[in-house]
């Protein structure tokens, strides 16, 4: 089934009504824009601390040789950047349900367009309904997530995380290498499934739901 119409056609929308619908739909394309800036913002930043945290973490490094100062550092500055990478986590996934909301609407107001006016269908893109997601380049296959602001970030901080608790591991062993790396990489390893899994479970939840909420507030 496309977005063309099938059966007797309706009347001609009235003027207002497409005046309402094609202001909707660049309300919503500039409300897409925004939470893609601000996605790209949040990793900017937090890609931005990661880089200048660690390049501050070898310099010490060098200058202690790997001792106290180094450790204390390094215990600081790795939970700091892992919560950072959290919080940034989570609200570029809360900006990239927002924008698959938008999407879903603007694919409502597709559907009008064919109805209103079915002569456009051979100069249009028309795909069937479940498509129409996957035409504005969002799509729910299992490795997307990946793929995805919320993807990368994660794994940076399932990494930042496993490094936080390896360092602390090596100091609770007396710089054990072994019981560092074990510690570090279960730990990473953990943290990566869980942020994973959340996001499968996100990005899985239908989209109508969200956008009958969203309508429904004043």
């Amino acid at each position: 089934m496309s977005d063309a119409p099938t059966g007797t056609p309706r009347p001609d929308p009235r003027p207002a009504a497409v005046t309402f619908v094609t202001t909707e739909h660049f309300a919503l394309q500039g409300a897409r824009a925004a939470t893609i800036a601000e996605s790209t913002g949040r990793a900017t930043v937090f890609l931005g601390s990661v880089s200048g945290g660690l390049i501050a973490l070898g310099f010490l490094g060098q200058a202690s040789h790997l001792g106290t100062a180094f450790y204390a550092f390094g215990l600081i500055l790795l939970p700091t950047l892992a919560f950072l990478g959290l919080v940034t986590f989570r609200r570029v996934l809360q900006s990239g349900r927002e924008d698959a909301v938008y999407a879903h609407r603007i694919a409502q107001l597709r559907a009008f367009y064919f109805e209103a006016a079915p002569e456009v269908t051979p100069y249009l893109l028309s795909v069937p309904a479940g498509q129409r997601l996957e035409l504005q380049g969002l799509h729910t296959s299992a490795t997307q997530r990946f793929l995805t602001v919320a993807g990368t970030v994660a794994v940076i901080t399932s990494v930042l995380t496993g490094a936080a608790v390896g360092l602390l591991g090596a100091v609770i062993s007396s710089h054990s290498a072994p019981v560092a790396f074990s510690a570090g990489a279960a730990t990473a390893v953990a943290a990566l499934a869980l942020m994973l899994r959340y996001l499968g479970t996100q990005m899985s939840r239908p989209i109508a739901p969200a956008v009958a909420e969203a309508a429904s507030r004043p």
